[in-house]
């Protein structure tokens, strides 16, 4: 498994305009090869009539497979550069679609890679990013008045608690990853001065939004 990983927020859309010919980026995030390519061929079926449903994907988790489609353009003009600001940005497992209506002005091979570069990337600045990290859930059990100390320590680091849970202690679930948790624990004891329990939960992955990348 690897540690973390980037991909697109939520599937969504986003649209420019260029000598006036429309490029619609539509992008989801997908699993499988079969995934995409139902996601290229349902874009295509709702946009029949655009001159070009050009598109490209990243699937896997050190990016294995890679696909790209020019759908008509000349050949490396689209899905090549779409697919090459995907690879820039280390986004996996996501499709990208770029649907051209064309506006009349023939834009030339650089213009049409820039467009459809563009159209890729200000989707993605639109849709938003993540980044997965692969983090363990550690269970903390302390008394009421360790809770102050517990929670200045937590607010000033890059530990993310998850759940806050009060009954007669006080049960706080943190998210640490995976090959960090022996100093979490080091960090609290020394804070806490050994007065806590804790218990090592599941280790998965937690996605993390991203203001840019």
């Amino acid at each position: 498994m690897i540690d973390h990983y980037f991909t697109i927020l939520q599937d969504g859309q986003h649209e420019i305009e260029i000598k006036k010919s429309r490029f619609i980026c539509f992008m989801r995030r997908v699993k499988t090869e079969d995934d995409a390519k139902a996601f290229i061929a349902e874009i295509k079926k709702e946009h029949w009539k655009a001159n070009h449903n050009c598109s490209a994907f990243i699937l896997g988790d050190r990016s294995e497979i890679q696909r790209s489609s020019d759908d008509g353009e000349p050949s490396g003009t689209a899905g090549i550069p779409m697919l090459e600001v995907l690879k820039k940005q280390e986004l996996i497992n996501v499709a990208a679609v770029v649907t051209r209506y064309f506006g009349g002005t023939k834009l030339g091979a650089g213009g049409l890679i820039r467009a459809y570069s563009h159209s890729v990337s200000e989707a993605i600045q639109a849709i938003g990013l993540v980044e997965g990290k692969l983090q363990q859930e550690i269970t903390l059990t302390i008394e009421y008045p360790q809770l102050g100390k517990l929670q200045n320590f937590l607010e000033a680091s890059d530990y993310t608690t998850k759940d806050t849970l009060f009954t007669e202690k006080i049960t706080v679930v943190c998210l640490v990853d995976e090959e960090t948790v022996p100093l979490f624990i080091s960090e609290v004891t020394d804070i806490l001065n050994g007065q806590f329990t804790y218990e090592e939960g599941e280790t998965s992955y937690h996605e993390i939004p991203l203001a840019s990348k």
